[in-house]
């Protein structure tokens, strides 16, 4: 299985980010990526970097003044008197379509959905860099490769077209979405992560050729708080082409699965003809995610990816993009070390990837065989 990394990713290593009011040390740091990359040549997977991406491919998906912002944001920033080493919002907008500003103060806000995605010197390196993976996986599945693996790091899933937020700053699933669709007519994105996707929802809120469905902890009391609800379900030409499907925290397997089974059934009546599963496994009950979510948890997560790959046989026969984390610190989820799997990734509180998976069935065991309102606003 090829896998994309480079070390240039490394270069993004923010110190601090601010949390429930407290400085406190910024969770998504480059050791997270590095024990991933490690367990994968462990294994025997062949690590290569990427090319530098087309930017184009980046544009088709992102604002031109948010791109203009990350990349000239932090030097505009320093030479603020006084500015913090790391580019941090102080000030929000109160909904958008509101003028722009010129000042890099109310740009980062405007930017900006939270304090939890702080900009360095070497952050925007990083940030094309993992985004080349992204690109330089799902150009392989466009080409007719079997299996692709792209390490991306920063995450991506809580970028919005023009907002970063929840440490993620391009969205690297939508990305690989949008280059699928270069290919296939119907692309769907499945997102198990603990927190909703709200960045890939909001990208394709009004679009009906990409599904988005997610499973995620309610967001009622649960970061993203304002996504994710269940009646959220797309607009325009892209109502019904968006599923959320919020639990309990502590809901545990059972639940998680049934609940992602409702997703794969949406999956194959949609008709995807490619899947992008951002597989975060933040919502295993043993992720080391306590920074922010002081470690609770939806699932054990072990059998999610046998369902997942389950996707395969159920959909149209095509190949499958899929993203996704180990739940294990060391990174690679027990299991699935010999399955011809592999994907797209981006690690949030725990390292993520993206995986691509063969025709073959998957190696599930029989018991997990047999285990089967209001729209709220959605920055453009």
């Amino acid at each position: 299985m090829q896998v994309f990394f480079s070390d240039v990713q490394l270069r993004h290593a923010p110190r601090d980010f601010l949390v429930r009011g407290q400085w406190k040390p910024c969770p998504e740091q480059p050791a997270r990526v590095l024990a991933l990359q490690s367990a994968l040549v462990a294994v025997g997977h062949p690590v290569s970097v990427p090319p530098a991406g087309d930017r184009a491919a980046i544009a088709a998906v992102h604002d031109a003044r948010y791109l203009a912002f990350l990349e000239t944001g932090h030097e505009r920033w320093r030479a603020l008197p006084g500015a913090s080493e790391s580019i941090i919002p102080n000030i929000h907008p109160n909904g958008r379509g509101l003028g722009y500003p010129q000042s890099v103060i109310g740009q980062a806000g405007y930017h900006m959905v939270d304090t939890a995605c702080p900009i360095d010197a070497d952050s925007f390196p990083a940030i094309l860099a993992s985004a080349d993976c992204a690109i330089a996986a799902a150009q392989m599945v466009r080409d007719g490769a079997d299996a692709a693996y792209a390490l991306c790091r920063p995450p991506g899933h809580h970028a919005f077209a023009d907002m970063a937020g929840g440490f993620c700053y391009l969205n690297n699933s939508a990305i690989a979405a949008q280059l699928l669709r270069g290919k296939y007519d119907k692309v769907a994105v499945v997102d198990v992560d603990l927190h909703h996707g709200n960045g890939t929802q909001g990208i394709f809120y009004e679009r009906g050729d990409v599904l988005t469905v997610s499973v995620h902890a309610d967001p009622s009391n649960f970061y993203p708080f304002f996504w994710g609800y269940a009646d959220e379900m797309g607009s325009g030409a892209g109502a019904g082409a968006n599923l959320n499907l919020p639990l309990p925290l502590g809901s545990g397997d059972d639940t998680f699965l049934a609940a992602l089974e409702v997703g794969l059934a949406k999956v194959r009546s949609f008709g995807a003809e490619a899947i992008v599963v951002a597989l975060g496994l933040d919502a295993f009950a043993e992720t080391l995610c306590r920074p922010c979510g002081n470690g609770r948890w939806l699932s054990s997560h072990r059998r999610a990816p046998c369902r997942l790959a389950a996707a395969k046989r159920a959909g149209t026969g095509r190949r499958l993009s899929l993203s996704g984390t180990g739940p294990e610190p060391a990174g690679v989820p027990g299991g699935l070390q010999h399955r011809r799997v592999a994907g797209m990734w981006s690690p949030t509180l725990v390292p993520w990837s993206i995986w691509l998976i063969r025709e073959r069935r998957p190696p599930c065991s029989s018991a997990s065989r047999r285990e089967s309102a209001r729209p709220r606003p959605v920055p453009a």
